[in-house]
């Protein structure tokens, strides 16, 4: 379709999306009714249409919402491929940040629980809902773009064995540290604080020593966008605590120390008249911040104003002055926040961890925030066993976790692509280029898989395709910030080494990458600022706090105060539990040495005054792990794109829309998979999988005679198309080459219907079989027991007249319809009972099947135990009535009321209450045990 407003459910048809405008108006097309979600063969395209723009995005958030079928045929796809070959599966969603990422990801995983996880009412989908809404609140922040954004990455794993969910774990990455302490003016800091100072009652808030301040008063706060729904972040703030209590963690712990990062913002070190730094104000902030954490203030002063060095093997104390005290002070509030949300994730993760896991993510440490290099060695947990005598049975013991919980489904929801232009043109920060990193090599990893390898394959194997895709690799640019020596990071980090400036930084930057056409100098010359054609826009970026953002440490002497002599606070000395183990297993204590702010292991502790690894060196290395992970699995595809920059609900921006389509290369894709060949397999595959559309006696069957099976199965396959009427109207192709059998999607789809048909029919032929076999088995069994039964059977007289009772009205008779209807009706044969009746010789016969007999009337009594009860009678409501309605009960539960007689309708009884009679059905009523008014008979 090249124009028009027909909707399209599916891109790749014939007649339609052949430029990016045609692929506009489509998407806009299902967006005006309602439809949010397009195929592009099995990659599903979502437009987020801000409807739900104050919605939490969690698990609980997203109860009410409309499960989508196309959401749901993902699920289905990755579950059933994970069940049929037990590889691991990914669905992997991308686009730009505000597009939709986390809502989708919260759908999937629900209709995940739906089709293997038991549903929302189970302890595993309860834990996992509480921990999603702690962690929203925890890991989202209001950006210039997106008021919910998501500064934390996930990749939920999902173990399925047998079809059923084993357990689940979250992959979180914490990526945007410096936002705890520094705000952009149109931005803000994280939820939580903002629904902590909301929903503390005036009690806690006089614990935690927030009495009197607002967002306004906190300097971490207000220097960001102070405008507050105080009504919603109560409510969130709310569901927070209550979900804290789920998972089994302290609340009070929490929010004492969320209430001590706060504070340390208002502690502001000056310059003082001697070698101490004064702090402004007074150290009424400071004391307030050591109460909470449970130090003595005076320790608390040391570690934040003091530093170790180690000079040629002897240790020296200095002061620090007011601007290295305040950079100590944010590292420690830094410190604080990351690593609560570290803790609060491995102790969600412990609620269903069954032990360790080879050959995903769940193999790495307790950590379950990745922040540091202990995720290098995820994938080598059994190394070092070899040579020891259990290396048999460890081995042993270690293949049959990885059966048991091989074959995984993950949801991953990375950070999406952040440009400032969408809002405000203002320089980004280090954060943003590691973000920006991410979504670019998300962008790889997906036209590494549907575009090169589909074309490199055709041409290594001599397939020729009449659709040529004219993608854009994105190489150059990850080259560019992540090359080993010469990217853009590995130069942050030597110059960090060597102490250099952002000045010179960028100056070597410059030299290193000159006519790099993916870098390029912005027009208002800053001398600190640089830019990159990113794959989906041009951004530019700040370099002037790189190197201490990336440097990311805290010193030895501030760690040491958080010792468990000297802090009396558990939870606080449980955040440095591995910093302090490693400081204090040897003297002296401090010793000059610097840990990484974000969770370290001890292995990253070195003598001298750097750790290790640095901010970016980690993400890196955490990266590639995760990018290790996906490869060995399957992935499927959803790409999100947001309708519009301003989070107007049902807004559709073409200009914004066409943007996003070119970035993703969505056009290119419906192209491949229109008239490609995006799928191929080996023979071998293709053969075991599909061999069952050709009559078994036909097939060779040999190792050597596969291609000719493949051949025989695509002859058989054509006559079907032939013979079936053809639903589909995507172009059928396929192709033969050295090693693979190349398919269209139109082909694959074909296939897998009717591979889908043959096995249901091959199912019913089977069941119908054994089941009749089975019962002819039973037969002669079930005959014995039916003849016996027939035969003890007591014959049962045939019940008579009952004597008196006068003979109907010869006179009022029916008509043979009546008793015709009357008799069908009660399941009467006629021609049966007037043979009977003959031979009875019944005199009444010949008026009973003119007229059937009358109903009784209804008795004016009510039988109680052995007696006849008649109305009026009192009895005693046991229940409201009405109990459903609009208005209120009539008649209460326990309220003494007059019944006067039976009602009309079945199972009612007439009570008069106050001048009105009601039909009441007898349930609602008990008869009083005693001093029964009413008339025995």
């Amino acid at each position: 379709m090249t124009g028009g407003a027909q909707e399209v459910e599916d891109l790749i048809t014939p007649g339609g999306s052949t430029h990016r405008d045609a692929v506009a108006q489509d998407t806009h097309a299902r967006f005006c009714s309602a439809h949010y979600f397009t195929n592009v063969g099995p990659i599903l395209l979502s437009v987020n249409p801000y409807h739900e723009v104050g919605n939490a995005l969690t698990l609980t958030s997203t109860r009410a919402a409309v499960q989508s079928p196309h959401l749901l045929r993902v699920v289905h796809e990755a579950v059933r491929q994970q069940s049929e070959t037990g590889y691991p599966q990914a669905i992997i969603l991308s686009g730009a940040s505000g597009s939709g990422k986390t809502y989708t990801s919260m759908l999937l995983l629900r209709q995940l629980f739906d089709v293997a996880g038991g549903g929302p009412e189970t302890d595993a989908f309860k834990h996992l809902a509480a921990a999603f809404t702690v962690l929203r609140s925890l890991g989202s922040a209001k950006t210039r773009s997106n008021s919910e954004s998501s500064r934390i990455g996930h990749f939920i794993e999902v173990q399925v064995t047998d079809g059923a969910l084993y357990r689940t774990k979250i992959h979180c990455y914490f990526l945007d540290q410096t936002r705890v302490v520094r705000s952009l003016p149109d931005e803000k800091n994280y939820h939580i604080f903002y629904q902590m100072l909301a929903g503390l009652t005036q009690e806690e808030r006089v614990k935690l020593h927030l009495d009197g301040h607002s967002v306004r008063t906190l300097r971490y706060l207000s220097e960001g966008d102070v405008r507050q729904d105080e009504a919603e972040d109560e409510r969130r703030f709310e569901a927070w605590k209550n979900c804290l209590g789920v998972l089994g963690i302290p609340f009070l712990d929490v929010v004492r120390v969320l209430a001590a990062v706060l504070l340390l913002g208002n502690v502001t070190f000056i310059e003082g008249q001697g070698l101490e730094v004064d702090i402004q104000g007074g150290s009424h902030e400071l004391k307030s911040v050591a109460a909470l954490l449970g130090v003595s203030s005076a320790s608390l002063y040391r570690g934040l104003t003091t530093r170790t060095h180690n000079v040629r093997g002897q240790l020296v104390k200095s002061m620090c002055d007011a601007n290295m005290s305040n950079m100590t002070r944010d590292a420690l509030a830094k410190a604080l926040y990351c690593r609560t949300v570290a803790t609060i994730v491995r102790r969600a993760n412990s609620l269903k961890r069954l032990g360790s896991t080879s050959g995903t993510l769940s193999s790495d440490s307790n950590e379950s925030v990745h922040h540091q290099g202990d995720v290098a060695s995820q994938h080598a947990s059994t190394v070092g066993t070899a040579g020891s005598k259990a290396s048999k049975s460890m081995s042993v013991l270690n293949n049959a976790v990885k059966h048991a919980t091989d074959g995984f489904i993950g949801i991953l929801d990375m950070f999406g692509f952040e440009d400032p232009k969408v809002i405000d043109p203002k320089p980004s920060h280090l954060e943003h280029l590691c973000i920006n990193l991410c979504a670019e090599t998300m962008q790889h990893f997906y036209n590494t898989h549907i575009f090169k390898s589909s074309i490199e394959s055709c041409r290594e194997e001599g397939i020729t395709c009449e659709v040529e895709v004219d993608y854009v690799d994105n190489v150059p640019c990850i080259d560019l910030i992540s090359s080993l020596r010469t990217g853009l990071l590995s130069m942050l980090d030597v110059e960090g080494s060597v102490r250099g400036t952002p000045e010179s930084y960028i100056q070597k930057v410059k030299v290193q990458h000159k006519g790099n056409s993916r870098l390029f100098e912005p027009k208002a010359n800053h001398i600190r600022a640089f830019g990159i054609h990113h794959f989906a826009s041009r951004v530019i970026y700040d370099a002037s706090d790189f190197l201490d953002t990336n440097r990311d440490i805290i010193s030895d002497d501030l760690v040491c105060v958080f010792h468990k002599q000297s802090c009396n606070f558990g939870f606080a000395t449980h955040l440095f539990g591995s910093e302090l183990k490693a400081l204090f297993s040897q003297d002296p204590v401090p010793r000059g040495v610097s840990f990484r702010i974000s969770p370290t292991s001890h292995t990253d502790l070195q003598n001298g005054d750097e750790p290790v690894s640095t901010l970016t060196q980690d993400f890196h290395t955490r990266l590639d792990n995760l990018l290790r992970t996906l490869v060995h699995a399957k992935p499927h595809f959803v790409r999100c794109l947001r309708s519009n920059c301003a989070e107007k609900p049902g807004l559709f921006d073409r200009a914004t829309v066409i943007k996003q389509i070119r970035a993703l290369q969505v056009l290119e894709t419906v192209n491949l998979m229109a008239g490609g060949y995006p799928h191929r397999m080996r023979f071998k595959t293709f053969n075991l999988r599909y061999r069952l559309l050709v009559p078994f006696k036909k097939l060779r069957r040999a190792e050597d005679k596969t291609v000719e099976d493949c051949k025989l199965i695509l002859e058989y396959f054509l006559r079907s198309l032939e013979d079936i009427n053809k639903t589909s109207t995507v172009a059928i192709q396929w192709a033969l080459g050295k090693r693979h059998i190349f398919l269209s999607e139109g082909a694959r789809q074909q296939l897998e219907m009717l591979r889908i048909e043959m096995r249901h029919r091959a199912a019913t032929l089977l069941q119908a079989v054994w089941r009749g076999w089975h019962f002819r088995r039973r037969w002669p069994t079930l005959k014995r027991n039916l003849e016996l039964r027939l035969r003890t059977r007591p014959v049962r007289p045939r019940p008579q007249p009952i004597a008196g009772t006068p003979p109907p009205d010869v006179m009022d008779r029916c008509d043979q319809k009546t008793i015709q209807q009357t008799c069908s009706l009660f399941g009467l044969d006629l021609k049966a009972n007037l043979k009977a009746c003959e031979r009875n010789d019944n005199p009444y016969w010949s008026v009973w099947q003119e007229r059937p007999p009358p109903v009784p009337p209804s008795r004016s009594y009510t039988i109680t135990g052995n007696h006849k009860m008649g109305y009026p009678q009192t009895r005693v409501m046991k229940r409201n009535f009405p109990e459903e309605g609009g208005g209120d009960p009539v008649l209460l539960k326990g309220e003494s009321v007059v019944v006067v007689g039976a009602s009309a309708r079945r199972g009612h009884l007439l009570v008069d209450h106050q001048g009105h009679t009601y039909h009441v059905p007898f349930q609602y009523m008990e008869l009083k045990p005693s001093g029964q008014p009413g008339v025995n008979i």
